[in-house]
């Protein structure tokens, strides 16, 4: 029979004794992690209330807690606490409690170090507010507080309180302790981002509702306007045309010209509340897409326009197909061709429409050989209402519609041009 050896030195025996504990606090840290990894934290308050009842036993406490400090204020109160079997709970006393009462741990915490009584009995006898007056009648014998630090700033700390016993912790055990602590801060801070990105997002939902009834009503509002003022206006072209043209003989060209620069205003008037219908609809179209041939749509374009005899538009051909918004592209075509049409100045212009493939995106260009535009006005001419003359009756709305759909699919819209020279409007459309 082997005969086994034994090592009975009590020293030895000891440190044996030790080391299975610490790694016995280890195994209990990792199996705390790992819950607080796996969590949804629902019930945070339930997860931390365990935790704390699994280590203070572990470290054969009576009374585990955590504290949150509000330094703004001067005062810590008791935010979660376990109690031993036969402990009295303590948190509904410790709301708010001044911290100049606990100023000796509170300069330990600030310094990142943990506050340690071994003996409370042994505190010195420093009055009616000193620390032991505040511990002894809770019947703290020992106690250990570790502090709680988030993104370097100091916020609370944990405790563990001894009623039954003196209670000792080594440096190890001190050093897990801290560990915990920042778990704990995790953890709450894990929670309070849930909550934030779940208010966020409830707010985002409550936005987008709102938002939507908003846009809902402001369609409703765009058509009554657009019918309202459009009739009046229709009636106003109607009748003084029929006076012009009734009383032309006797009118003469002085009392003429007033009425004639009536109609161009009444028409400039139409133009402006067509525009401000289209920009305010054009996002809200719910014709479903089809497949788009820019070949045909931009014939069908051309041909709806009056196109000055001088005047070439040469378009490449086997332009690329997609799938998309007929109406939504040929908005696009028809105000770019017929910006180009309008400030062309040459005997002889020429417009040119073009295409080249990107790879994941289509960009078009439509060049013209007109008055060109000065560089300062670049970032001007796609705003709302923005038009570098007054003296024609259009809205200044049509290039910041072409801006609204191309931003709808997602593609970007710049020029290039000289004055005297001409102007390219280049814009790009994702072929998905």
């Amino acid at each position: 029979m082997k005969n086994e050896y034994i090592d009975t030195n009590p020293e030895q025996v000891e440190k044996d004794k030790i080391i299975k504990r610490q790694l016995r606090f280890q195994e209990l840290l990792i199996s705390i992690s790992t819950q607080y990894i796996n969590s949804d934290l629902s019930d945070i308050n339930k997860l931390i209330n365990e935790s704390l009842q699994q280590i203070g036993e572990f470290v054969e406490s009576d009374r585990s807690y955590v504290f949150s400090y509000d330094l703004i204020n001067k005062t810590t109160s008791n935010t979660f606490e376990w109690c031993a079997q036969g402990i009295v709970p303590e948190i509904d006393n410790l709301q708010n409690v001044p911290v100049e009462y606990v100023t000796q741990w509170l300069d330990a915490h600030k310094k990142g170090e943990a506050f340690y009584v071994e003996d409370v009995s042994l505190l010195p006898d420093d009055g009616e507010f000193g620390l032991r007056a505040i511990l002894e009648p809770q019947g703290i014998k020992s106690l250990i507080t570790i502090p709680k630090i988030k993104n370097n700033q100091l916020i609370g700390f944990i405790g563990f309180d001894s009623v039954t016993k003196i209670n000792t912790y080594s440096d190890n055990e001190q050093e897990i302790l801290f560990v915990f602590a920042n778990m704990l801060v995790n953890v709450i801070q894990r929670k309070e981002q849930e909550e934030q990105i779940k208010a966020q997002k409830e707010k985002k939902e409550e936005l987008l509702r709102n938002l939507s009834v908003q846009n809902e009503e402001l369609n409703e509002y765009a058509h009554v306007v657009s019918h309202d003022l459009k009739g009046p206006l229709i009636n106003i072209h109607t009748l003084v045309g029929w006076f012009m043209d009734d009383h032309k003989a006797t009118l003469g060209e002085a009392l003429l010209k007033p009425l004639e620069q009536v109609l161009f205003n009444v028409e400039k008037m139409d133009f402006l509340i067509k525009g401000i219908f289209d920009y305010s609809t054009i996002d809200k179209l719910e014709s479903e897409d089809s497949h788009i041939n820019f070949n045909t749509i931009i014939r069908e374009v051309i041909d709806a326009l009056l196109v000055p005899n001088n005047t070439t538009i040469v378009v490449q051909d086997n332009l690329p197909s997609m799938t998309g918004n007929i109406w939504k592209f040929k908005q696009v075509f028809q105000n770019l061709i017929q910006n180009a049409i309008k400030y062309s100045d040459k005997d002889n212009s020429v417009i040119e429409i073009t295409c080249m493939d990107k790879g994941d995106y289509l960009e078009f260009f439509v060049k013209d050989q007109g008055i060109g535009i000065n560089s300062d006005y670049f970032g001007k001419i796609f705003k709302v209402f923005t038009k570098l003359e007054s003296t024609s009756s259009s809205s200044g709305i049509g290039l910041s519609i072409v801006k609204k759909i191309i931003t709808y699919y997602k593609g970007s819209i710049w020029l290039e041009s000289e004055e005297g020279i001409g102007s390219t409007f280049y814009f790009t459309i994702f072929k998905n």
